[in-house]
């Protein structure tokens, strides 16, 4: 699929009649684990590049946060239906972070009637950034279909090894991570927060997690699908 541009997504935008969020109140986002950003909105996403543990508590709570406030219009998992502009392909640069940012701080009004809220003063900059994390890492439509049928025997391999059956970890955590590696972001992101990116650090370290993993798998495809 193509990336919007940015005029593109601020027309679409005029689409979300059909479901103003102004009727529902923010819901707060947990941000402690997060590092400070200042108080003065920056104008590119401090989280993306940040190691991957930051990168990825970034990604939880933006996920989280994400579906409490944004879904209901832009759809789950970043996965618009029409209404609203489709978030994921807002470009993964200082100026998809502008357009972003801006929204997200002063929300959109037409014709006096509130279409989406301003969440700035009240989520704050981490939550915004977070969330943009988030978007930004989405797989594009169609990035693991290629992938769909090996993802799905790893799976089941997983599910033997969680039951205490044979199988090389070390081999599926290797080849996971280059299924992973070539999954592509609707953003333009360098590293999508993938299924088979979940499930290879899932397995990773002194107590892999073969039945976490298996899991991940199992709903990143049917999400996928």
């Amino acid at each position: 699929m193509f990336k919007l541009p940015l005029a593109a997504l601020g027309l679409a935008a005029l689409a979300t009649a059909a479901q103003a969020h102004g009727d529902v109140a923010p819901q707060p986002v947990n941000t402690d684990a997060l590092p400070e950003v200042g108080e003065e909105w920056l104008t590119e996403n401090p989280y993306r590049g940040q190691e991957a543990e930051v990168w990825q508590a970034a990604i939880d709570i933006g996920g989280s946060g994400y579906n409490q406030n944004c879904a209901r219009c832009h759809g789950l998992g970043g996965v618009s239906g029409g209404l609203a502009p489709d978030l994921r392909y807002l470009e993964a640069e200082e100026m998809g972070d502008e357009w972003f940012v801006e929204r997200f701080r002063t929300g959109y009004t037409q014709n006096g009637i509130t279409k989406m809220p301003a969440f700035g003063e009240l989520l704050g900059q981490k939550a915004a950034w977070a969330i943009r994390t988030y978007l930004e890492t989405r797989p594009d439509d169609g990035a693991l279909d290629e992938a769909t049928g090996r993802l799905l025997e790893i799976r089941d391999e997983l599910t033997t090894l969680a039951s205490g059956g044979g199988g090389d970890a070390a081999a599926l955590q290797a080849e996971l991570s280059i299924i992973a590696e070539g999954v592509e972001t609707g953003s333009g992101a360098p590293v999508a927060d993938s299924a088979p990116y979940r499930a290879a650090s899932l397995i990773g370290g002194a107590q892999p997690d073969f039945a976490g993993a298996a899991e991940v798998l199992t709903v990143g495809l049917s999400a996928a699908h």
